[in-house]
């Protein structure tokens, strides 16, 4: 399975590019802070990582997002290769992330959009998958007193002793 998922700030304003065809492209690089901070100088670092988006999506970041704002990128991990123009024994090699999907991360004056409410538009040609619909949690009424509700518990039944349970 190829699948990456990364949250990050971009580092300039996104490319958008139309090919020879009119399809959208979009080109953005999304630096990702590591866990970890140095241990000489206590400063984090980060990883810099060029996505490309096409279609819909490249249309959506170019709207809707500029440099440094956060965004999370879902996608898959591409390879590619080329020829150095100035020396043709000199291939290059990349790793770039071919965007599925983006959406804000944060609230309204974080990111620009509506506080992670709302995705670029799927392309239904490349996404064989779609996230269950949420619901809302039913509201409890308050308790009148201290004492916690635990609701109906008929459901569930008591284990007198850890012997059948698998772990």
């Amino acid at each position: 399975m190829n699948k990456v998922i990364l949250i990050g700030r971009l580092t300039a304003d996104p490319e958008l590019r139309q090919t020879q065809s009119g399809i959208a492209s979009c080109r953005f690089t999304v630096a990702c802070d590591r866990r970890f901070a140095d241990k000489n100088t206590g400063e984090r670092q980060a990883d810099f990582i060029s996505c490309t988006a096409w279609r819909q999506t490249a249309e959506f970041v170019s709207r809707y997002f500029s440099k440094g704002k956060l965004i999370c990128v879902e996608g898959s991990l591409r390879n590619n290769n080329y020829q150095d123009k100035n020396h043709s024994d000199v291939t290059h090699y990349t790793t770039d992330v071919q965007v599925d999907n983006v959406e804000f991360v944060g609230g309204k004056g974080e990111s620009g959009g509506n506080g992670g409410g709302y995705s670029a538009p799927q392309n239904n040609y490349n996404n064989n998958y779609s996230a269950p619909p949420q619901q809302a949690a039913p509201q409890q009424p308050a308790a009148s007193n201290d004492s916690m509700s635990y609701g109906n518990l008929s459901d569930f039944e008591e284990i007198l002793s850890d012997g059948d349970v698998p772990f």
